[in-house]
């Protein structure tokens, strides 16, 4: 087996401690300063397509047959207008706040391009990559029906660079099309970009690795029509066309190599699709592992053992991450290879969602099914890691050793997301070791009074000698013999952590564990409303709160943000379930 490393899963669980202070003074200050910064690892060492334009203008939809990545120049919105920039992000790359405002980096950041500064590209970049659903390949929604027209359709790499000695990737979201667009306008509107914006910040603020967020900007002279929601709407799909203001926002990651790039090209290889497709295979690998692992496998080391310590590392990675997306009630809702980050941290947030009404089987997303819903979570990760290991497999096939042991890893795949689970429950629940029995009997008690996932673990932080603080997290009115049920699992659960020692201790850890504030839908859908006219602070009130989500904040906070869920949000489309129309 690979040798023992220091697990990634330290820096997951539990709140993790704040950047803000991190760089008492910006260093970058100017767009100039801001360009000195471009480092571009990935058109540096990967591969072109050979049949890409010199000039980035590639934006109608064709068949990519080669190549890791395709020059394109992103589509600007016109008449962008700022709404909102990440100052705990900009912080710790060492941004002045007031760049986000710059004429410069605004026009790049909203798609303009042309603004670029040497050592700067001219053009951006998106990428191909291969879609499984569920550990199945697919090829059948590709235009071509080839499996080579899927890529990023609206995602547009522009600015790689070094941070404060930390390599950081900018890519837009909704730059407009690429050649992977499927005859889509590349564009994203205002609500999923609004989404993405604030979600991506309020995971990292609760320890969940994830992509980040960098800047919003607006069009209120382009809208494009999309289906959505009447208001108050109880369709289950969507029962109108909107005509949305489009918007762009900036993430940022180590890297955006996704389990489906690998997949594309070990496909290739194994159908002998171009005579490049394994060495572009092991080319991506490399630079995955010199992204996202390169301080965590040692250089020395042979190829094949380092492709090995990379797949436990992974493995290690995402079984700790769907642990964490479990502990703070976050659901995918699509999680498809190709929205599974390589590196282990959340990346897509399309149909995604947080779970108010306990459901081991929420599911936001009106196209996910039950495959990917919140407790299943776990086996659509597995899917994922067959896909991941299948890919990697053909540079291994000459070395019987190094397959052997990549083999075993993902033999134990199961076992070790169920080791994580249970850890992530003990933490949770404050208790010393896991408890097979109390958990199930807790998960039945949860389901069966329909609690609040949120509000109820954080009552329970609170170590109650009684079930009366736990009831205000319950949305449905409990029997006699229900209290019953819950008085006999309080007891039990006192008397299990109670024999470790000091309670206030145990429910400190407890609250650095289960978040105050979460992710409210029908709180977040008035912010984007109210962005498409103009009216930006609800965004930015969002942002202060989801930044603290472990601490208790001001009064008025606590009235607004910390409650039930209103009835009539129930069953609502676009609040308690939407499409992945954006």
């Amino acid at each position: 087996m690979p040798r023992k490393l220091k697990p990634y899963k330290n820096l997951m669980i539990g709140h993790m401690p704040s950047t803000k202070n991190a760089f008492e003074s910006p260093t970058t200050k100017t767009f100039a300063e801001f360009s000195q910064l471009a480092d571009y690892s990935l058109m540096d060492s990967l591969q072109a397509d050979p049949q890409a334009t010199s000039d980035g203008h590639d934006h109608l939809p064709r068949q990519v047959f080669s190549g890791h990545y395709v020059p394109v120049t992103p589509t600007p919105i016109p008449a962008a207008e700022y709404i909102s920039h990440s100052k705990d992000l900009f912080n710790e790359l060492g941004l002045s706040d007031e760049l986000a405002q710059d004429e410069q980096f605004r026009r790049l950041f909203s798609g303009d391009i042309a603004v670029a500064l040497e050592p700067m590209r001219p053009t951006g970049w998106a990428t191909g990559y291969a879609l499984s659903i569920y550990g199945t390949e697919y090829i059948q929604q590709c235009p071509f029906g080839t499996g080579n027209g899927y890529g990023d359709g609206r995602a547009i790499s522009v600015f790689e660079g070094l941070f404060n000695g930390r390599r950081w990737e900018m890519q837009l979201k909704g730059g407009g099309p690429t050649p992977f667009c499927r005859g889509a306008d590349g564009r994203a509107v205002l609500r999923s970009s609004v989404r993405e914006f604030l979600a991506q910040e309020y995971m990292h603020a609760l320890g969940v690795p994830t992509s980040r967020s960098l800047t919003l900007y607006v069009s209120h002279s382009e809208k494009v029509r999309r289906p959505w929601y009447s208001k108050d709407s109880r369709s289950f799909d969507p029962d109108i066309l909107v005509d949305s203001p489009i918007a762009i926002t900036t993430r940022v990651a180590p890297s955006f190599i996704r389990v489906g790039q690998l997949e594309l090209f070990a496909r290739r290889a194994r159908s002998n699709a171009n005579q490049t497709a394994l060495n572009e295979l092991q080319m991506i690998v490399k630079h995955l592992i010199e992204r996202n692992y390169k301080f965590m496998i040692n250089p020395s080391l042979n190829f094949a053992d380092q492709v090995v310590e990379m797949a436990y590392l992974f493995r290690g990675r995402l079984t700790s991450l769907v642990a964490n997306w479990i502990r703070v009630g976050y659901c995918q809702g699509n999680f498809n290879s190709d929205n599974c980050a390589a590196g282990g941290f959340t990346l897509d947030y399309g149909p995604f969602g947080f779970c108010e009404l306990f459901d081991p089987r929420f599911q936001p997303w009106t196209a996910g099914g039950n495959h990917f819903s919140f407790f299943n979570q776990p086996v659509a990760a597995e899917a994922n890691y067959q896909m991941f290991w299948s890919a990697i497999r053909p540079l291994l096939i000459d070395n019987t050793d190094a397959l052997a042991r990549l083999d075993q890893i993902r033999e134990g795949f199961a076992e070790a997301m169920s080791k994580e689970v249970e850890a992530m429950w003990v933490k949770k629940l404050g208790l010393i070791n896991y408890d097979t029995t109390l958990v199930k009997e807790l998960i039945q008690l949860m389901t069966l009074s329909k609690v609040d996932y949120t509000i109820f673990f954080r009552k329970l932080s609170e170590i109650p000698n009684q079930i009366t603080a736990l009831k205000e997290s319950f949305y449905l009115d409990s029997s006699e013999q229900v209290d019953a049920q819950w008085s006999c699992w309080l007891k039990r659960w006192r008397s299990h952590i109670m024999s470790s020692g000091d309670l206030k201790k145990i429910s400190s850890a407890m609250k650095g564990i289960n978040p105050k504030y979460t992710w409210r839908e029908w709180l977040i859908a008035p912010s984007y409303e109210l962005a498409e006219h103009g009216e930006y602070d609800l965004i930015k009130q969002l942002q202060d709160v989801l930044s603290n989500p472990y601490d208790e904040q001001s009064f008025e906070v606590e009235t607004n943000f910390n409650r039930l869920m209103p009835e009539k949000f129930f069953n609502t489309g676009g609040i308690s379930h939407y499409s992945c129309s954006s």
